[in-house]
């Protein structure tokens, strides 16, 4: 019997994808925590039901481009056929069923776990499925849950993509925060007024 797949699962909107990003899925996979990172573009984020989000096929695009050159890292758009919002819990269900022979591992910010309680079906995460939590500023990590949980060493992105669509309303540039490949690609963000 073949061994079974190991991969990591980052969710989010990526409005856009930024280097800490990045950085955190490089870090995964460096860790040898997983065998490959899917980056799951979600279309709607059921924290953020209020937050107008830019075309899910233009975020998903730009995560492309992003990750093209990175081993071992995809950009998903699996949420994208699924009821919205994009329930963590409803997702890991469809991908342990599309895709039986992976065992896929959550991962997720030091802010998601500080209230992961509240989420929806969060015990069943808990009991299925491993949990990688990585650092958020202000936001400590311990683990109570009996789950098998793993800290992430990686180091503290100051950047988040609500600094970079403020900036480049503003006209601000950007470079640093997010890969250069794709630069020249966010260009709705700039006309889009979307905060």
């Amino acid at each position: 019997m073949p061994d079974r797949i190991r991969t990591a699962i980052f969710g989010g909107t990526f409005n856009p994808i930024h280097n800490g990003h990045l950085a955190v899925a490089r870090s995964v996979l460096d860790a040898g925590l997983a065998d490959g990172l899917w980056l799951m573009v979600t279309p709607m984020n059921p924290w953020k039901r209020d937050q107008k989000l830019t075309d899910d096929d233009y975020r998903l695009n730009l995560a492309r481009l992003a990750t093209h050159d990175m081993d071992g890292i995809t950009a998903s758009d699996f949420e994208f056929n699924l009821p919205k919002p994009s329930y963590t819990a409803n997702t890991l269900r469809a991908l342990s069923e599309a895709f039986p022979n992976r065992d896929f591992i959550l991962v997720i910010g030091a802010d998601n776990w500080e209230k992961f309680a509240n989420w929806y079906d969060s015990r069943f995460i808990l009991d299925n499925y491993s949990i990688i939590v990585y650092p958020r500023s202000g936001y400590s990590i311990e683990n109570s849950t009996g789950a098998d949980v793993h800290i992430l060493d990686c180091p503290l992105w100051d950047v988040s993509s609500t600094q970079i669509r403020e900036r480049l309303s503003q006209g601000k540039p950007v470079e640093g925060m997010v890969p250069d490949c794709i630069l020249s690609s966010l260009g709705l963000y700039q006309t889009d007024g979307i905060r």
